[in-house]
């Protein structure tokens, strides 16, 4: 996308700066789609980004950045000094999904990798983290070639295992804070399932938060044709799900949001065997953290009172893992990004509220004590979006993030994806330069 298409509608330093520093994106628009090709086909999954990150600390060296590497697992960060002023911290994610790619683009990925159980699985951007990668490279690009235009220090992070959980928070452990310059603000965009161009920002609650469960429920193993000797884990376990239903129908205020989904259910080994103990594992998700203690606790409830009525031999167990934080966007924050995103794009900023995916994102502006924000992108062509939306088959006709059919438009996703991270940090850098 050139700069005439996105050009500023409001004047000031920023928006000149906007203006100089965007202008070279049409030149480097084939390095940045060959980067973008590259990424996607060939993914890695959480904490194995080791080509991945290898390709972005070349990138960001030879265009100048103080780069450390594995930070964390393979976490990369690079830093631009640019004289005085704000230091603005970008993430991007880097790990892609065990998912088999069915796209049919000609860059699509037949990588496989080991898993963490030592099985072999094909993998996939499935969820958009090569745009992310490709965009941050592209903003830090720009702004390194484009340093009399505005002044104060850029901090490229590249995360590992956001799809883990773990990964913003194993940099923050390995002393993130002592590698980077102190940051004023952070920031952090997802491409999502709108059109291509389109910019989403949303203070508050923007991305819920997530935890997932596994319940352990202990029967009495017996023989298919001798029921009576046994307490049935399956039946106990099936009887669970079906309770579980009722906490968001009728334990949840109408007003509030929760979701409970139940993801696997896994008992028994043989049709004549009944088995001695069955395993669920569930996930929920919130927009308040009080909500979400009292859907667990129901959970906890649930199970454990459908084990005595099942006279089962002992109380199921619990296991919380993969937290994900809720990501509350700043107010302030987001506002000024908005009148930012607003001068430059126009009309194509759009507000599509609160999404209900996770993130771990906020774990290092967090722990880092600073302000964020976190906006979506669009990565659909838009004329494709345009039709099923006309025909009201959107949700149907149109592959979400995860989905194995999941392929971002290269264009105008990643010129918008690399200007809005540039727009966002002219909001705090201004005009001023060198």
């Amino acid at each position: 996308m050139s700069t005439s298409e996105h050009s500023p509608r409001s004047g000031g330093a920023s928006a000149h700066a906007v203006t100089e520093i965007l202008a070279g994106q049409d030149d480097m628009k084939d390095w940045l789609h060959d980067l973008y090709r590259t990424f996607h086909r060939h993914p890695e999954l959480s904490n194995q980004e080791v080509k991945t990150a290898e390709r972005v600390a070349t990138e960001l060296k030879d265009l100048g950045y103080e780069v450390t590497e594995e930070i964390g697992t393979t976490g990369v960060v690079g830093v631009l000094a640019n004289g005085d002023g704000p230091t603005v911290l970008m993430r991007a994610d880097m790990d892609a999904l065990p998912v088999k790619e069915d796209t049919g683009l000609d860059y699509a990925s037949t990588d496989t990798a080991t898993d963490a159980d030592g099985n072999t699985v094909p993998v996939a951007h499935a969820c958009g983290h090569d745009v992310h990668v490709a965009s941050l490279l592209g903003a830090a690009r720009l702004l390194a070639e484009a340093k009399d235009a505005w002044s104060g220090t850029f901090v490229a992070l590249f995360q590992p295992a956001e799809e883990d959980a773990t990964g913003a928070k194993e940099m923050v452990d390995d002393g993130l804070a002592d590698l980077i310059p102190a940051p004023e603000v952070a920031f952090a965009q997802h491409v999502l399932a709108f059109p291509a161009g389109q910019v989403s920002p949303h203070a508050g609650p923007f991305l819920s938060s997530a935890d997932s469960m596994r319940i352990t429920v202990h029967g009495r193993g017996a023989h298919g044709s001798m029921p009576q000797l046994s307490v049935d884990p399956v039946v106990l376990a099936s009887s669970i799900v079906l309770r579980l239903q009722t906490i968001v129908a009728r334990e949840v205020a109408p007003d509030d949001f929760a979701v409970v989904t139940i993801g696997r259910i896994s008992g028994g080994s043989k049709s004549n065997i009944i088995a001695d103990r069955a395993v669920l594992e569930l996930n929920v998700r919130t927009f308040d953290t009080a909500v979400s203690e009292r859907v667990l606790a129901a959970i906890e409830r649930i199970a454990i009172a459908e084990a005595q009525a099942s006279d089962a031999p002992q109380e199921p167990e619990f296991e919380l893992y993969d937290h994900y934080p809720l990501t509350e966007n700043d107010e302030a924050t987001t506002t000024r990004l908005t009148e930012a995103f607003t001068a430059h794009f126009g009309g194509q900023v759009t507000d599509r509220g609160r999404q209900s995916a996770s993130e771990d994102f906020s774990d290092i502006p967090s722990a880092l004590g600073v302000p964020y924000s976190y906006w979506g992108i669009g990565g659909v062509d838009p004329d494709t979006y345009a039709a099923a939306e006309k025909k009201g088959t959107v949700s149907a006709d149109i592959p979400a993030n995860h989905s194995p059919q999941f392929a971002p438009v290269l264009e105008p996703t990643l010129s918008t994806g690399t200007a809005a991270i540039v727009v966002a940090a002219l909001a705090w850098f201004g005009g001023s330069g060198n």
